[in-house]
């Protein structure tokens, strides 16, 4: 990089480029916005002069003084130092380095964990793309697993995909090291999740820790032996215990190494009892100690070795446990239910005590060294370490008060998580901390008969706030959870109807039908015909509405059938009138299908219907059905070639939904609905309006993680626009996003390809051109790229560079041959852009087509001046073709006011207009 500026920030961002992060993570690493990494990749983009964000990975770092350390390791800072185990970690580092996965293997309590930590942490500096902890003690349900690997990574789940691919798309081009931590309890859900892993992430290296094999192709176990215990008195055991001894103010003798070692090996090396019987050196002494070792209920024995080593661990906490007082030790096994950590307060509300007893307790637990402390913005929070957790909860068991004590940390997590459904601030962090005890809570309450009520409260609740934590492929699960676990079935409908819509967020139109479907069998179980006739009807229209969101098409018969159904059950219902109105209209919609339904009474037959649906469902005082049939409606329009109606409509749908509540449901409707609205303007001109909704749903949350879906009808109104930086800039994140997505083929993805690459064709770019060209055929083949927008971005490029003539033939297909690809959006693009080469190339048929086109385009500022710059030149009125650059600047579209100054010109070179710079 040689002679080229690049700031010392810049150069930050092409390190972590090159690490293959995504912008969101560059940006959270960094610490600035999303928006800001996005300016700093298009203009490094612009100084090396490269085409995209692949090449940009491939450049070599900055200088050394602007170098960017490697990305620091994502671990658990330790509370203690690591002593000993030299041999161990050579070993175990070298393993992690020959080998794809490696499994540490061990008894609780023997170190799996620490000794992981140091590994990973000596080994930071060799992965490029990050070093990722992963605990999974909180995780009670298999299918969590990715959910919890998400959450450190910093990923989330992208709709139309589970979380599981979510990840696997985000780490399949890293060089990168994953701890999976404590992994005996889900080792099913773990060996299938690594399967995955390995088979679609060639560059992770996954470090696991458990107590058994995890069975996986390609693992290589490392069994953890105890620490060291030479004769000598001299090894890792006595180390450590001489350092936690010192650490709680009571540093033994060094003549006492004998009687220290020989604890040691009655503990037999088992780190975890170490720290335990260090920690009461301070007031038992080594004497004490040592008497407290020999009663004979503290030690377990048969099985394996490594049932003894095991075994020994629990003698250890059964001998710090049996020096406890009693109300301490009915305290450490009531708070064992927490799976996270937790206040005094919480614990107070489990346990059934006072707090003022219960921190005092806490406190004596955490000096025992049987809990850890930590500060948070909360307060003092405690935690359990994993293996006295387990003790504590079998303890519980034991004392027969396990349902009591789990009874009352599921009514606490009910109060939380009813908190934390009307904060306003700071609930995200706040559900965070809670979410493993929500999960834990719910897995428990949902096995057991006389919790079912509790357990359908929570699961709903935690369907909710999922949701609104963008968790959504967990936010159905647990609504479908909730509906199993309903004791109405009207509830369930309730439940299966939320599951629907929050499938409909995730693209998966197969599970909306299916669970709509479900919601009408529950809901005519409960006796309600008219819910019924809704659900069923919603399901048939949603085949019609969102047919891009299915794998397959509903056959039409099916759909036809439920509508003929849901009309017989429906009544007098004026909910269910309005679903089957728009059922109806939305199948009338589809059976026009070819230009032959165009003809005749069909059309406006079908607009009748989509009208009268939009009038029942106003009066039912429903805004999201309302906004369903208004999106029937506006469909409806377009096809009649009414573009400024349908837009109208979809305005009237976005003022609809402002003030919609922030459901699932919702949701679906709003991002569909900024979608309609940014289409519309487009369609008509209105570039300022399409840009304000494209910006809004690029910058929807629920789409944070789906960059190509967010940002491309925003590429769409920058590429017409002529906003240059923006289109480079949003580009970088859309091909990123598409391609960490495993490059899925979306119709929806074709314009935003076409935009960009006619962008960098207008700039002379001609390897980024056919990069994103290539692109544009891999996610949209159809005739839509082929005869609709395809056609009026390449017949810009080509009238930009100054082939009319072969502008010309692009666009030699009449509008009603074309009418399907053109509708809508793209009609008067096509018609004023066709008139526009018909002048250029000199065709004797530019009259006609001016005359044609001004017709239609009439009240487009866009698409009107181009008719009226066309006509100018045809006319040779330079005077009038001047006035168009200012309708054009007054309608938002530099680009095509540059070209007019061009071509206002010599006409030497009439095609090659300037590109607007910022």
């Amino acid at each position: 990089m040689a002679g080229v500026d690049v700031s010392p920030r810049e150069a930050e961002v092409l390190e972590l480029v090159g690490a293959h992060l995504s912008n969101a993570e560059i940006a959270a690493r960094l610490c600035i916005s999303v928006r800001t990494v996005e300016s700093h990749v298009s203009s490094l983009l612009r100084k090396l002069d490269v085409p995209d964000r692949r090449a940009l990975a491939r450049r070599p770092p900055a200088p050394a003084a602007a170098a960017v350390p490697q990305p620091p390791a994502v671990l658990p800072a330790p509370l203690t130092s690591f002593v000993g185990r030299v041999s161990e970690r050579a070993e175990l580092a070298e393993m992690i380095r020959a080998h794809r996965q490696v499994t540490a293997v061990g008894p609780g309590g023997v170190g799996k964990t620490r000794l992981a930590l140091a590994v990973a942490a000596e080994a930071a500096g060799e992965y490029a793309g990050g070093v990722w902890f992963v605990d999974l003690v909180p995780v009670t349900d298999p299918e969590l697993i990715a959910t919890a690997v998400a959450g450190a990574v910093g990923v989330g789940e992208q709709p139309g995909r589970d979380m599981t691919d979510s990840v696997l798309a985000a780490l399949a081009d890293r060089h990168a090291l994953l701890v999976l931590d404590n992994c005996e309890h889900v080792v099913d859900g773990v060996a299938l999740f690594l399967e995955r892993l390995l088979a679609t992430c060639p560059r992770v290296t996954v470090l696991a820790t458990s107590r058994a094999r995890l069975m996986v192709p390609f693992e290589r176990v490392y069994p953890i032996p105890p620490l060291s215990l030479p004769a000598d008195g001299e090894s890792d055991a006595v180390a450590l215990f001489l350092e936690r001894a010192a650490a709680v103010g009571r540093s033994p003798d060094p003549a006492q190494r004998g009687q220290i070692a020989a604890i040691c090996e009655r503990l037999d090396g088992m780190a975890l009892a170490i720290e335990l019987a260090a920690a009461r050196c301070s007031t038992l002494g080594l004497d004490g100690i040592t008497a407290a070792l020999s009663h004979p209920l503290r030690m377990l024995t048969g099985g394996s070795r490594a049932d003894e080593r095991h075994r020994s661990v629990r003698g250890a906490l059964d001998w710090s446990h049996a020096l406890l007082e009693p109300a301490d030790r009915a305290l450490l096994r009531r708070v064992s239910v927490f799976v996270a950590p937790f206040t005094a307060a919480a614990a107070a509300q489990v346990t059934g005590d006072e707090e003022g007893i219960v921190a005092e307790g806490l406190a004596r637990l955490a000096e025992q060294s049987l809990l850890v402390v930590t500060a948070s913005r909360g307060g003092t929070e405690y935690r359990a370490l994993e293996t006295i957790r387990q003790y504590g909860v079998e303890r519980l068991a034991e004392a027969g008060e396990l349902a009591e004590v789990r009874s009352r940390h599921v009514r606490w997590c009910l109060d939380e998580a009813a908190g934390l459904a009307v904060a306003r601030d700071g609930w995200r962090a706040g559900f965070d901390a809670v979410a493993d005890d929500l999960r834990a809570a719910l897995a428990w309450a949902a096995d057991r008969p006389d919790q079912r009520t509790d357990a359908y409260l929570l699961a709903r609740r935690v369907a909710e706030l999922s949701f609104t934590r963008h968790l959504i492929g967990e936010s159905q699960g647990r609504f479908e959870q909730a509906a199993a676990l309903a004791d109405d079935d009207a509830e369930a409908a309730s439940m299966l109807r939320h599951a629907a819509a929050v499938a409909g967020c995730r693209m998966n139109g197969d599970d909306m039908y299916r669970l709509h479907r479900a919601a009408a069998e529950a809901v005519l179980r409960s006796g309600d015909t008219a819910g019924a006739a809704r659900d069923l009807a919603t399901a048939a229209a949603g085949a019609y509405r969102f047919s891009g969101k299915f794998t397959g098409k509903v056959p039409h018969e099916e759909a036809s059938v439920m509508i003929a159904r849901a009309r017989e059950l429906a009544g007098d219902d004026p909910a269910a009138q309005a679903a089957v109105a728009l059922a109806e209209a939305g199948r009338a919609l589809i059976e026009i299908g070819t230009p032959q339904g165009l003809d005749g009474d069909a059309l406006p037959m079908t607009i009748a219907r989509a009208e009268r649906a939009v009038e029942l469902a106003h009066r039912t005082g429903d805004p999201l059905a309302e906004s369903a049939a208004l999106d029937t409606l506006t469909c409806a329009q377009s096809w009649a070639g009414d573009t400024f109606a349908a837009a109208g409509t979809a305005r009237r749908r976005i003022t609809l939904l402002s003030s919609a509540s922030d459901t699932p449901a919702g949701t679906h409707e709003l991002i569909e609905a900024l979608a309609e609205a940014t289409e519309a303007g487009l369609g008509t001109g209105d570039l300022p309006g399409a840009r304000r909704w494209a910006r809004q749903l690029a910058d929807h949350p629920l789409l944070a993680e789906v960059g190509h879906r967010a940002t491309g009808w925003l590429l769409v109104t920058d590429a017409l626009a002529g906003n240059v930086e923006e289109v480079l800039t949003g580009g970088v994140r859309f091909l990123d996003a598409w391609e960490r997505a495993g490059r899925p083929a979306r119709t929806v993805l074709g314009p935003p390809a076409a935009a960009v690459a006619m962008v960098h064709g207008l700039r002379g770019d001609e390897d980024a051109r056919r990069e994103w060209s290539a692109v544009l055929h891999q996610v949209d083949p159809s005739p839509g790229n082929t005869c609709g927008y395809g056609a009026i971005f390449e017949a810009m490029l080509l009238l930009h560079r100054g082939q009319a003539r072969q502008a010309l033939e692009r666009l030699a297909p009449e509008p009603g041959e074309v009418w399907q690809w053109v509708t809508w959006i793209w009609l008067h693009w096509y018609v004023a852009l066709r008139a526009e080469a018909a002048v250029l190339a000199g065709s004797p048929e530019a009259g006609e087509r001016l005359a044609e086109a001004r017709t239609v385009v009439a009240g487009n500022p866009v698409a009107g001046a181009l008719v009226e710059r066309a006509q100018a030149l045809l006319d040779g009125d330079r005077e009038r073709l001047l006035a168009t650059a200012a309708a054009f600047d007054a309608a938002g579209c530099r680009y095509q006011s540059a070209r007019t100054l061009l071509l206002a010109g010599d006409g030497a070179d009439v095609g090659h207009a300037p590109m607007p710079s910022e």
